[in-house]
């Protein structure tokens, strides 16, 4: 840049090289020098740098520079770094994910309540641009959608406290079918779940046709609450949510259920109160 500004002075205003060179901040040797090309100066680091990653391709910038040492280049770490990033050698490399063999299982109807649960997760947007999850639970028996829980995050350990709740509520189901989410799938939760003798039904991975029930209401929840309202806080979306279940429930009618709501096609003998829905944080 100050070359070029030299060069300025020089050319259109016709100042002596000196002056102009002094004018910029710039020495006449670097004035005269001719400017190579950045591929052409750093080549002999860029041949190096491809001859180590080609041979360790999942090695670091440091794990190379120290190669490099090692093999007695006398470049420092700044000049090894400009060039390791103008490769793109910093940008992470993607690895193929391993994902668990699961036994297909069929999309049976259970003929009571609390033979299988059906669980998945929802990701939306607040207003200000947070994004947040929900967990829904589902009964297959009479498609009741047993309860919502909503944040920010939803790890494993929270996961656990809500089911806890709804088995407070609704009773302990026989089985829960999944998807292989990494919340699902942690040695926390599966411990929990054959702690309590709950059977798990892991989908196979990328088919979501065999979580269906649950499949289905998801896309009713982001149509009806989801994609209908502007969410400004967590609260304002469970409390919407929480309102929204009971219509659901016993009031929407289903059409997989010839027409009734859940809770008249399959009712339960002891129903919770509607206060019962909002769960504690």
């Amino acid at each position: 840049m100050k070359r070029q500004a030299a060069e300025v002075f020089v050319k259109e205003h016709r100042m002596p090289i000196q002056r102009a060179c002094r004018t910029v901040g710039l020495s006449r040797t670097a004035y005269y020098r001719v400017p190579r090309a950045a591929a052409e100066r750093d080549a002999s680091v860029i041949q190096a740098l491809n001859a180590v990653v080609a041979e360790h391709g999942r090695w670091g910038f440091w794990k190379c520079f120290g190669r490099l040492r090692l093999d007695g280049r006398p470049w420092n770490h700044k000049r090894v770094h400009r060039v390791y990033c103008a490769l793109r050698l910093n940008l992470p490399r993607r690895t193929k994910r391993r994902v668990p063999t699961r036994t297909p299982l069929p999309l049976d109807t259970p003929e009571h309540l609390n033979a299988v649960w059906s669980l998945d997760f929802v990701h939306d947007m607040l207003y200000d641009g947070r994004r947040f999850r929900t967990l829904n639970v589902l009964d297959d028996g009479n498609r009741q959608v047993l309860g919502i829980e909503v944040a920010t995050s939803i790890p494993s350990t929270r996961a656990i406290r809500f089911m806890d709740q709804l088995i407070e509520l609704f009773g302990k189901p026989l089985a829960l079918r999944l998807d292989n989410g990494s919340e699902l799938t942690s040695l926390a939760f599966t411990a929990w779940a054959k702690d309590l003798g709950i059977a798990l039904r892991f989908i196979e991975p990328g088919k979501p046709n065999q979580n269906a029930y649950i499949e289905r209401f998801n896309k009713t929840y982001r149509e009806e609450v989801l994609s209908a309202y502007l969410f400004e806080t967590i609260e304002q979306v469970q409390e919407i949510t929480d309102a929204w279940l009971i219509q659901y429930n016993e009031r929407r009618p289903h059409d997989a259920l010839g027409g009734v709501p859940p809770l008249t096609y399959l009712p339960r003998a002891n129903p919770p109160r509607e206060s019962s829905f909002k769960l504690s944080p």
